[in-house]
């Protein structure tokens, strides 16, 4: 799918008139330069209390936003807000320019892909199948499975590098292969805007980097991401755009290294930690300061 000059959408066929499996690419999503996906004034709550209160948010085209804060602060109610799993009380969440509750629920899913955290599959149930399930968006009584969806799938399979795991089954894979193939699936859904869910949850650090490595593969290749994590290190390094969540506001938003400060991280956590430069990138390295086990130049800092 592709939006020419004028605004219109445009489905790409070939000479057979089959519909063509492709993402836009990050070059075409950010020469538009209007955000896709919009918070206006959105107030959420769940039984009586509200967690999300007036809240503003842009999600920048073809970049990867991550959005961080202290537990209980509305990071993941955010995030469901704007994939339309949570109704605001107030407000509206604007996608690609239309308000998203005006939306078929299939039409969302064709424009937006949501991992939830720590999804499970149905036992026994392939990563083939899995990935597959992705497509139903797609059907209908008079759109069947078809070779573009066979395509599609293995596009998806390919680019999240599980394509020889097709036949094992779900459960029987490590964490690690089982974020790549329920990305995957999400990709499958034909979207090139991607809201994760803690991604890296109740994986270790390797396999942590890994998966955020197949973000960063899957923004170069077209894909726009929205991500909700806790490592703050892990979030400067990956992310072109922060947003800083407290008390279900926004307290700041920004690239990385004009956000995370010494200032900010206590205002938004209470921590006191040392901001310094990453020796392999070039985004700020959080370094915590805690009561023990800290050089005596550093007690009492803030």
């Amino acid at each position: 799918m592709r939006r020419d000059g004028d605004g219109a959408v445009r489905t790409p066929i070939d000479e057979g008139g089959h519909v063509v499996a492709e993402f836009i690419t990050a070059d075409e999503s950010r020469a538009t330069g209007a955000a896709r996906l919009q918070a206006r004034g959105v107030t959420v709550g769940y039984g009586g209390r509200t967690v999300l209160d007036g809240l503003d948010a842009e999600i920048p085209p073809g970049v990867i936003t991550t959005i961080i804060g202290p537990n209980g602060c509305g990071k993941s109610t955010l995030l469901r807000t704007l994939a339309r799993l949570l109704k605001p009380t107030a407000g509206t969440v604007v996608l690609d320019g239309e308000d998203i509750a005006s939306l078929r629920t299939r039409d969302v899913a064709k424009k937006l892909g949501l991992l939830p955290q720590a999804p499970v599959a149905p036992d026994g149930l392939t990563v083939a199948d899995l990935v597959a399930r992705g497509r139903h968006p797609h059907q209908s009584w008079l759109r069947q499975w078809s070779s573009d969806d066979a395509a599609v799938v293995e596009r998806a399979l390919a680019m999240t590098g599980v394509a020889d795991l097709a036949e094992r089954p779900v459960d029987s894979l490590s964490g690690g292969q089982r974020q790549r193939v329920w990305i995957s699936m999400t990709l499958a859904q034909g979207t090139d805007l991607l809201l994760l869910d803690e991604p890296t949850t109740y994986l270790d650090l390797a396999h942590a980097v890994d998966v955020l490595d197949l973000v960063d593969d899957l923004h170069e290749s077209g894909c726009a991401v929205v991500m909700v994590l806790h490592d703050l290190n892990l979030a400067a390094r990956y992310s072109d755009h922060l947003i800083v969540m407290r008390d279900g506001s926004i307290l700041a938003q920004g690239h990385p290294r004009e956000v995370i400060t010494a200032e900010l991280l206590y205002e938004a956590f209470g921590l006191r930690a040392a901001v310094l430069d990453d020796p392999v990138g070039d985004r700020p390295l959080v370094v915590p300061i805690g009561r023990t086990h800290v050089r005596s130049d550093q007690v009492g800092r803030r």
